[in-house]
């Protein structure tokens, strides 16, 4: 019988290791020679591939600049051709090509330059020219490695395509992944133009607390953690909106803050537990012109940070130009055929959802049962720009009652392409009412949760009582407004290090 010599398949992780052995000894051989990379504090570099290759753009092939630059990065490709070689360094803004020669660098510089890896950190000095077959290069007349990459580049065509592994090493991500930086990029200039929009209307940016002495009562569960001086048990915040109206009362007229925000939830592709919203709030206006300025702000980043008005999501083409509004009660008559002035009761209410098919909720009454319609029939509807407005009064604690219909409030959320991505009231300024909502809110969270340790805000309470001017307040999450103008799926995509379970 004919025997099978064949050596079986490496593993990539045995490959992975035996290149990373080979790179720890180059190290050890460049130390030995006492040329220790790391020792390198600094490196002049003057220029970046980016703008290089926009200030020579019309240069013709095989033509010389006479430009000397010093440029620096990581080396991402490298090509060895006998006494002529070419690399590619991938800067802050860019890939350009470095072309090595022998004569050119001498014997033992370009001997060096053979042995560095594709991943080292290196600085390059000589000049810009563009080659016969069109390329704007750096001829090299100098080649000094910065920093060496012990860990071999993912493989060269396939890169670092494990979404797991590419939110849990990031630094890889970004550099194997050059338009994940693009999007990040992207986020800090839709920040810039928030910040830019609000500043000249006049709104003052400011930090409050993000570590809270006790759980309020809402909905959203936090993060407990201990003070040891205090000897005392503190919350990470779940919003910032009490802080923000002390301001108010203070007469701070225009505040926001940008601010990370921690809930102990779920995690999904649209939640993480922890985020970054924008809250602001301006005395003497109410939830309408929130809404005038919801659309107005949306309308100024779609157009300068995309482009256009117009702007793809997920296979969808989201028209910013054009905002339904809708009351909540409106909209569930039109996607359900049911009308909520029909219900003379919440018994009524109660039969009606049976009848439909809906989900009571945990405490059903009229209105807590309309925002259950609003979420069986209308939301997955909600594809282009649409106010939501006038909520159920049982879920806007926070919210003023509307003067003509006390069973709801001036409150509104917006949703594009079925999504929630802003809340907004009349705040509530009654401290009576809001003592009231706040007690029974924490009643109501008690009964449900016998351990709970929520509490009642009674300093918000006396703060309320020195008297809060009319106050429009607007919250809305940063995360899911980059996700929306970046065109990207998951929160994790436009979180930096987004939360992970450990791989251990």
């Amino acid at each position: 019988m004919e025997q099978n010599n064949a050596k079986p398949p490496r593993a990539p992780e045995q490959d992975i290791s035996q290149q990373a052995a080979v790179r720890r000894q180059k190290l050890a051989d460049l130390r030995a020679a006492g040329q220790d990379p790391y020792t390198i504090t600094s490196y002049p570099q003057d220029a970046f591939s980016a703008d290089l290759k926009a200030e020579y753009a019309d240069l013709p092939a095989e033509a010389e600049t006479g430009r000397i630059v010093c440029l620096a990065g990581r080396m991402m490709s490298k090509r060895v051709m006998g006494k002529a070689s070419f690399a590619h360094l991938r800067d802050g803004k860019g890939d350009i090509q470095i072309f090595a020669r022998r004569d050119v660098l001498g014997d033992e510089p370009y001997a060096a330059f053979k042995k560095l890896d594709v991943g080292d950190v290196i600085g390059c000095r000589g000049e810009v020219f563009r080659t016969k077959a069109g390329e704007l290069s750096v001829r090299a007349t100098e080649i000094t490695l910065l920093a060496k990459s012990l860990l071999p580049m993912p493989e060269k065509f396939h890169g670092l395509t494990d979404r797991e592994a590419r939110y849990r090493q990031r630094y890889l991500d970004l550099i194997v992944n050059p338009d994940v930086k693009e999007t990040f990029v992207k986020r800090s200039r839709i920040l810039q133009e928030i910040r830019a929009y609000l500043d000249g209307k006049g709104y003052l940016e400011v930090d409050t607390p993000i570590l809270t002495p006790f759980e309020i009562g809402a909905a959203a569960r936090p993060f407990i953690t201990h003070h040891n001086t205090l000897d005392m048990d503190m919350v990470l915040r779940i919003e910032t909106e009490l802080y923000l109206k002390r301001l108010v009362v203070g007469g701070m007229d225009r505040v926001y803050e940008v601010g990370r925000i921690f809930r102990n939830e779920g995690m999904d592709p649209r939640h993480n537990p922890e985020f970054t919203t924008v809250e602001l709030y301006q005395a003497y206006t109410d939830y309408h012109g929130m809404m005038d300025l919801v659309e107005e702000l949306y309308k100024r980043l779609a157009q300068n940070v995309c482009g256009s008005l117009v702007i793809p999501y997920q296979g969808q083409q989201i028209d910013m130009s054009h905002w339904e509004r809708l009351t909540m009660a409106e909209a569930v008559k039109k996607y359900s055929g049911v009308d909520y002035h029909d219900w003379a009761s919440d018994e009524d209410a109660v039969a009606c959802a049976k009848q439909h098919g809906v989900e009571l909720p945990e405490i059903p009454t009229r209105g807590s049962i309309l925002a259950a319609f609003f979420d069986a029939y209308v939301e997955d509807k909600l594809i282009q720009p649409t106010f939501i407005y006038d909520y159920p009064v049982e879920i806007s604690p926070l919210a003023k009652r509307k003067a003509d219909d006390p069973a709801f409030t001036e409150r509104f959320e917006y949703f594009i392409n079925c999504t929630e991505f802003g809340n907004a009231f009349s705040e509530l300024n009654d401290p009576i009412d809001q003592k009231e909502r706040f007690e029974r809110q924490v009643a109501e969270r008690k009964a449900l949760e016998p351990g709970c340790k929520a509490q009642v805000d009674y300093d918000y309470i006396n703060a309320l009582e020195y008297g809060l001017p009319p106050t429009g307040g607007l919250g809305f999450g940063l995360d899911r407004l980059v996700m929306l103008l970046t065109d990207s799926a998951s929160i994790r995509d436009v979180l930096l290090f987004p939360t992970m379970k450990p791989l251990d």
